[in-house]
């Protein structure tokens, strides 16, 4: 009777993984099982994708920017990164990057010269640039928590700043708990914002670059047990405006009116996440110590500055 058992359970065990793996959102995704990329990474973090094809993303323990090609090649392409973290293209010869060491700055993906777009804001240093989203004008919405910054924090708050095509920073939000992703809609009519330790994520309507209006409560992530007010790390968003947030239960995603669509499972917590592929139907995961991909129903919305 306890053999028959044993292997009832093991039958039962063996079906409940299948259909996890088998698990789709309607009209989203994934259409095939998730796939490991690549592993052994130290922090995997901040996948971007070029119109080429390549895909971009950062180790951040490791201090290294990893690059694969649209042969699915990978290489290092910059170490050290100043600890980078989250990733985007601006267009296909510049690279935004968020180095936690302090700075945001520009990288030419063929040359690899950096340039310093900002360091200090009021003369000070930022805390750790984390994650951040380029709208079509050229400027840079970017967050900057607590993580791996200086104890006390250089900027006393963490905040969301802004800088514009021509230079100038200006300090958006202040009042969260450590705003990490972030994102716009498809129509930069709005900036959604995802901090790491409140369950609520907030939507704030783009008045014009660099100016916000009232925000408000976008969604509630849904909370693993006994985590009653954790939050989302990084995010991404396709051409319907549905949103992608990593959490520790897996990809939580959203429609544009905050609706739970559904929650994507990877066997390791994600932390970021992009579209990318020659369609931009594949979405990219950067999860503790690996690199997973997915194939969608759905196009990925990509940003790049506006010729």
């Amino acid at each position: 009777m306890k053999k028959f058992i044993s292997i009832l359970f093991a039958i039962i065990l063996t079906l409940s993984c299948a259909a996890e793996e088998k698990f789709s959102i309607p009209g989203i995704g994934p259409v095939s099982t998730i796939k490991k990329v690549q592993g052994d990474f130290q922090f995997a973090e901040g996948p971007s994708s070029d119109m080429q094809g390549n895909l971009y993303f950062s180790d951040v323990a490791g201090n290294k920017i990893y690059k694969m090609d649209k042969d699915g090649e990978i290489s290092v392409f910059l170490e050290p990164s100043g600890h980078a973290n989250g990733l985007m293209f601006e267009s296909n010869d510049k690279l935004i990057v968020c180095q936690m060491d302090g700075q945001l700055v520009s990288i030419n993906p063929t040359t690899k010269k950096i340039t310093v777009l900002t360091d200090k804001y009021n003369g000070i240093r930022y805390n750790a640039p984390n994650d951040l989203v380029v709208d079509k004008t050229g400027g840079v919405y970017f967050t900057d928590p607590l993580f791996r910054a200086p104890q006390p924090l250089p900027q006393k708050k963490q905040a969301v700043y802004y800088r514009n095509s021509e230079g100038e920073v200006t300090l958006l939000l202040d009042n969260l708990k450590s705003p990490n992703g972030i994102i716009l809609s498809p129509n930069e009519k709005t900036l959604y914002v995802i901090p790491s330790m409140q369950k609520d994520m907030w939507a704030y309507p783009v008045i014009s670059p660099g100016k916000l209006g009232e925000g408000r409560v976008f969604c509630e992530l849904t909370q693993a047990e006994g985590r009653d007010n954790s939050g989302g790390d990084g995010v991404t968003i396709d051409t319907k405006g549905n949103l992608y947030i990593t959490s520790n239960l897996g990809i939580q995603v959203f429609n544009g009116e905050g609706k739970l669509l559904g929650t994507v499972k990877f066997p390791e917590q994600p932390a970021n996440v992009t579209f990318g592929g020659p369609e931009m139907k594949t979405l990219y995961v950067t999860a503790r110590t690996s690199l997973y991909s997915a194939e969608m129903e759905i196009k990925g919305h990509q940003f790049f500055k506006k010729e």
